[in-house]
């Protein structure tokens, strides 16, 4: 490897013809020795909208340190970030995952535009978390990615339904709060009973403390090698957060010295494969179906839901973490962190053991400094929670491309029932809240994909509402949207093709009969391949609402969920400039 050293910023500050550019950095406090150093980027996505971006200011003025330490010069940027707990369940939510391109697209406008030498991405929420990783591997910069942390959980009344005992106080997390509001729309909680979850289930910032989103990607990261292992489940207010902040600092001008690996060594086939068995042992979010290929796709991989369902076939459970288990990201941190899950796949020859790491070791070796599973939060592979993984995918004539589910902590895998209709998923929410429906139903939201939505919106607010009226398992839903990685439930997403597209979910009716078989991966609408045909010869699409804005350049570019619902074509290529002459007199 080369040694990197100001390899991309001595366009701008070498040469005769930049003292314009040596000027600008001059008034931002640099002076000559400053600008013989190489200029790291640390870009975070800080923001006061959402407990999991609050804590980010203090991580990235740390990584500051450690850069500093390591002889770089530090250059803060920030992108945005959208909260997916206060824009679930109305419009806003459309813009969630549209925000993980602009995350994306505005590390590599900030990296691009200033010729950084090396980048520390830093990251909070469900979105951001592989916005930043999607531009780090697009600049290929040396750069490492850091997480924010859980937050710690909270309490509700032990006397609550679900509780242990009048007057006891048992663990509560966001997921509680919003599956309480199901209870009280049945009648089983009081107002004052659903406030007193709501003012104590979320005690500090960092993200949502279960293997929801956040939590996932955070250990996808760690299995690409694009975080330090032992990173991602620190909770957010651990005072550990500032050492490992540090450390990412110094590790990435060790990096630039070394001349790699660069972010794309480390995301490989390999490294992919490791990511998905990972998020199946651990049950984690549906949503890394979407988000890894996408992954994938920034290093010139293509890496399909077709991928990621061979791996997901072959991966046992065994990490028994909420939703569908007991135990949260603090309590995975206590047990051994991520290389407690990574090892004890590694050890039953489920993971790559020669992928490289962050600091260029290879997983296996490194992993030996790290303890195997505890057999409580993370069992080993020869006595799993289940012998198939969290999550499936699942094929038939409703999803030609593919659905996912999420199976850790279902009862049954199997489910039949008709359908009911709905067009978008305010018309679903409606008959939720009124509980104008029964068991035996399967609720189809439709219209709400990639392109259809546009934005593909998650049904978060829906299925937990669903659960909190004790109808968990008792229906079953199927949309072409998304789910947030805290559903549980019969609760199937990405439906593909999708309704915008003229998928099989745009052809059904109103009591259709569906049949759902995880063990067998099948998602069939049972009515016959003639009548299928009929339906599509019939077929009207909706029509297109008028969008402009982001929402318009969005569904204009996006490609399908499978995917990985990206927007340009991949494998950015990044050449230097050419050398500019100097004067001479």
């Amino acid at each position: 490897m080369t040694d990197l050293h100001k390899h991309r910023s001595r366009m701008v500050t070498d040469g005769v013809t930049r003292a314009p550019h040596r000027a600008f950095l001059r008034a931002t406090g640099l002076d000559d020795a400053a600008m013989q150093k190489p200029f790291v980027a640390i870009v975070d996505t800080f923001g006061e909208n959402t407990p999991c971006s609050m804590s980010l200011n203090q991580v990235s003025d740390n990584v500051r340190l450690g850069v500093a330490a390591g002889g770089g010069v530090p250059i803060r940027g920030s992108a945005i970030s959208v909260s997916d707990g206060t824009s679930m369940n109305h419009a806003g939510m459309r813009m969630s995952l549209v925000s993980r391109e602009v995350v994306a697209d505005s590390v590599e406008l900030f990296v691009r535009a200033h010729a950084y030498d090396a980048l520390v991405g830093v990251a909070g929420c469900d979105k951001t978390l592989p916005g930043v990783l999607m531009g780090m591997v697009r600049v290929n910069v040396p750069g490492a990615f850091l997480f924010g942390g859980a937050m710690l959980p909270g309490t509700a009344p032990g006397a609550l339904p679900g509780g242990q005992g009048h007057g006891l106080q048992r663990q509560a997390t966001i997921l509680t709060a919003i599956e309480a509001v199901g209870g009280a729309q049945r009648g089983d909680l009081s107002r004052a009973e659903l406030d007193a979850i709501e003012k104590r289930c979320t005690p500090t910032v960092g993200s949502c403390p279960g293997q929801f989103t956040a939590n996932t990607m955070a250990m996808v990261a760690e299995a690409l090698g694009l975080a330090p292992l032992g990173s991602a489940m620190v909770p957010a207010v651990y005072s550990e957060r500032i050492a490992i902040a540090r450390r990412a600092g110094e590790t990435v001008m060790h990096a630039l010295r070394a001349g790699g690996p660069l972010p794309r060594d480390l995301v490989t086939l390999k490294s992919l494969e490791n990511a998905c068995a990972a998020v199946a042992a651990t049950g984690g979010s549906t949503n890394a179906a979407l988000h890894i290929p996408a992954i994938a796709h920034e290093a010139g991989i293509r890496f399909t839901l077709d991928d990621v369902e061979r791996v997901f076939a072959r991966i046992p459970l065994i990490g028994d973490l909420q939703p569908g288990g007991r135990y949260l990201a603090q309590d995975l941190h206590h047990a051994g962190g991520v290389p407690a899950v990574l090892n004890a796949l590694l050890s039953a020859g489920y993971l790559h053991g020669d992928v490289l790491t962050l600091d260029g070791s290879t997983l296996e070796s490194a992993l030996r400094e790290w303890p195997g599973p505890d057999g409580e939060v993370v069992r080993p592979c020869d006595a799993p929670l289940s012998a198939d993984g969290g999550l499936v995918i699942l094929r038939g004539n409703l999803a030609p491309d593919g659905a996912c589910l999420k199976i850790a902590g279902l009862k049954s895998l199997t489910f039949s029932g008709r359908a009911r209709i709905f067009e978008c998923e305010e018309d679903c929410m409606a008959v939720v809240a009124a509980g104008t429906y029964r068991e035996g139903d399967v609720l189809v939201i439709r219209n709400e994909g990639p392109k259809g939505g546009p934005g593909m919106r998650e049904m978060l607010s829906v299925t937990a509402a669903i659960y909190g009226q004790g109808m968990g398992e008792k229906v079953a839903l199927l949309t072409d949207g998304r789910f947030s990685g805290a559903t549980r439930g019969m609760c199937i997403g990405y439906v593909g093709p999708e309704a915008a597209a003229g998928g099989p979910i745009a052809l059904l009716r109103e009591g259709d009969p569906i049949r759902i078989d995880a063990h067998a991966g099948l998602l069939q609408v049972d009515v016959s391949d003639g009548e299928l045909t009929r339906r599509r010869a019939a077929f009207t699409p909706r029509e297109p609402k008028r969008l402009a804005g982001v929402l318009e350049k969005y569904a204009a570019l996006v490609r399908p969920a499978h995917l990985g619902a990206v927007t340009h074509s991949g494998n950015l290529d990044w050449p230097y400039d050419a050398s500019t002459p100097d004067w001479k007199p």
